[in-house]
C-alpha cells in the first residue's frame, strides 16, 4: 500500500493536505446508478402493466423484450437474462455505495432520530423512508432479479400469473411494489434537489411531482398485481413449463414452434 493511500485512508486528506475526492466520486456513481435504476423501474412498470390491455398485449411485449424483431417470433429468453444481469450489477453497486450512509451503530442512529424529530424536516423524513425501503430491497429485489436471471422463460400472461399464485410470489411482490415505488420516486426527487435539476420548477412543485409519481405508480402497480393474480387463479397449468406453453399456444403466431 502506498504512503499516499495510507495518509488518505487515515485522515481523509491527500499528502498535499487537500480533501480526498473519493467521497465525491462515490456520490457521483451512487447518483448515476440510482438514476439508471429509477428510470428502469419506470419503464419496467409500464411494460409489466401491459397485462391490463389484455393477455395478447402482454405476450407481444414479452416477445418484444426477448428480441423477436431480431431472433424471430419466438424470441430468445437469453436477452432477458442479459438485461437482468446488467440491472443486478447496477443494483449491487448502488446498494454498496448507499449503505455507507446508513447509521452503522446505536449512537449514530440516536443522533439521526433526534435530529429528525427536532427538525421536523420533510426531506430528512423522506431520506429515512428511502433508507428503510432500500434496506428491504436488498432482500426483496434480489429474489426477483435472480428469478429473472435464471428463469427468463417464465415471463408471460399465464406463466407470470402461475408464479404469482402457485409459487406464492404474491407475498414478495406486494411488499416489493410499495418499497420499490417509494424508493424510486423519493430517490429521483432527491437527485433533482441534490444536483439542481429542474430547479426552475421550485422545491414545492418537485415535491408535488414526487407525490404524484408515488401515487400513480403504486395504483398502477396494484392494478397490474391484481391482473396477474387473476390470471394465476384461472391458470390450470401444473408447472411453469405448461404455463409457458399455454402462453405460446394461445397468443403466439400460428404454425410457429
Amino acid at each position: 500500500m502506498r504512503n499516499e493511500e495510507i495518509v488518505e485512508g487515515y485522515f481523509g486528506i491527500t499528502t498535499e493536505r487537500k480533501k480526498s475526492r473519493l467521497p465525491a466520486k462515490l456520490d457521483f456513481w451512487q447518483s448515476a446508478t440510482g438514476l439508471f435504476l429509477g428510470l428502469f423501474m419506470i419503464a419496467h412498470m409500464f411494460l409489466v402493466s401491459s397485462i391490463l390491455l389484455g393477455n395478447e398485449a402482454m405476450f407481444f411485449v414479452t416477445k418484444l423484450l426477448e428480441g423477436s424483431p431480431i431472433f424471430g417470433a419466438a424470441g430468445n429468453p437469453l436477452v432477458v437474462s442479459i438485461v437482468a444481469a446488467v440491472v443486478i450489477v447496477a443494483f449491487v453497486t448502488h446498494a454498496f455505495l448507499a449503505v455507507r450512509k446508513f447509521p452503522i451503530n446505536y449512537r449514530q442512529f440516536m443522533l439521526f432520530r433526534t435530529h429528525k424529530t427536532l427538525m421536523h424536516h420533510g426531506d430528512t423524513s423522506l431520506w429515512w423512508i428511502q433508507a428503510l425501503s432500500g434496506f428491504a430491497l436488498f432482500f426483496l429485489a434480489s429474489v426477483h432479479l435472480y428469478t429473472m436471471l435464471t428463469q427468463p422463460h417464465t415471463i408471460g400472461p399465464e406463466a407470470s400469473g402461475f408464479r404469482f399464485v402457485h409459487q406464492h410470489f404474491w407475498l414478495l411482490y406486494i411488499v416489493l411494489l410499495f418499497c420499490v415505488e417509494l424508493h424510486a420516486s423519493i430517490g429521483l426527487y432527491r437527485l433533482c434537489v441534490k444536483w439542481g435539476w429542474f430547479e426552475g420548477l421550485g422545491l414545492a412543485t418537485l415535491r408535488k411531482i414526487k407525490m404524484a409519481m408515488s401515487v400513480f405508480f403504486i395504483v398502477l402497480g396494484l392494478c397490474t398485481y391484481g391482473a396477474y393474480v387473476k390470471n394465476g387463479l384461472s391458470t390450470d397449468a401444473a408447472t411453469i413449463e405448461q404455463a409457458k406453453q399455454n402462453d405460446w399456444n394461445n397468443y403466439g403466431p400460428k404454425g410457429v414452434n
